[in-house]
């Protein structure tokens, strides 16, 4: 610790002029003009740059079509394993929907009960989606092909019924 006169407000403290302080480690004074210096050095290595270090390692180039900063194109998220969807029940129910609205009468029912019925084969055994889309498309399907062979068999009746009474 030391005594320091402080002229009008020091640091820390708030005296009048001419009354001595005492502060530990407190800035040396000039007792002449009664300013107040810094009493520490400038930071060591100011002005310099900083040491080089070892180059940063090369890497391969990602994968083509991998987008940099992916690992993998193809990696599942959360680590939960990639299930696809069956295409054939897709188009199972596809074929059905176009049976359903008449745009190809006969045979998007018909396609639709095939390609429905291999699909339910291949989700079996392969363990993949789209259960529910061909079994959609399966029994669509069917009633698309009952309505198609209930209306058929409705205008033959009508065409024999009609020809036996000329």
């Amino acid at each position: 610790m030391r005594k320091v006169v402080v002229a009008r407000l020091g640091r820390g403290k708030s005296t009048t002029e001419g009354q001595s302080v005492s502060t530990p480690d407190s800035p040396s004074t000039n007792e002449a003009n009664g300013a107040t210096q810094p009493s520490y050095a400038p930071p060591a290595g100011y002005g310099y740059a900083a040491p080089a270090g070892p180059p940063a390692p090369q890497y391969a180039p990602p994968p083509y079509g991998v987008a940099p900063g992916y690992p993998y194109a193809g990696a599942p998220a959360y680590g939960y394993p990639l299930v696809k969807t069956n295409v054939l029940s897709v188009i199972s129910l596809v074929a059905s929907i176009v049976g359903f609205f008449w745009i190809l009468p006969f045979f998007g029912p018909l396609t639709a009960v095939i390609t429905g019925h291999i699909a339910l084969g291949q989700i079996r055994r392969r363990g993949e989606k789209g259960r529910g889309m061909a079994l959609a498309g399966v029994i669509v399907g069917y009633v698309g092909l009952a309505v198609i062979l209930g209306i058929v068999f409705l205008i033959t009746i009508s065409v024999i019924t009609s020809s036996s009474y000329r």
